[in-house]
């Protein structure tokens, strides 16, 4: 039974996983520790890996939705923040921030649309 459930909660599994590299994604590329954009990767795949986790446990609607939105943050983040602070945004940062926010906003859609436990929060779903 276990092993099922691991396997219809993949999705989350990779977003834990996506969370955690976020995380330290700052002490890999060297992007200038503490900045704007170290903070928010620290605090992005710490939100990320959190989410996911506890989702892995039991599965909320509103927790996937939040990784939706921390993913598409993530995506859109590097241009954002470098306005904030003026300066130019490591390319490594850039391209990072934008795989991974678009990885975890498209993983948590899938799942929205493909766990029976979620499918009936869409819009014109049947209620059962």
């Amino acid at each position: 039974m276990e092993i099922k459930v691991a396997i219809k909660r993949w999705q989350d599994q990779l977003i834990l996983l996506l969370g955690l590299w976020q995380f330290i994604t700052p002490w890999v590329f060297e992007y200038g520790v503490p900045s704007q954009l170290a903070w928010n990767a620290f605090v992005t795949g710490a939100v990320m890996a959190a989410l996911a986790a506890f989702d892995l446990y039991k599965t909320y609607f509103w927790a996937v939705v939040l990784n939706l939105l921390v993913g598409i943050w993530v995506a859109v983040s590097p241009w954002v923040l470098a306005r904030a602070e003026q300066v130019t945004v490591p390319q490594t940062a850039m391209w990072n921030n934008v795989v991974v926010g678009v990885a975890v906003a498209v993983l948590a859609l899938w799942e929205m649309r493909t766990d029976p436990e979620l499918r009936t929060h869409w819009p014109g779903a049947a209620q059962t």
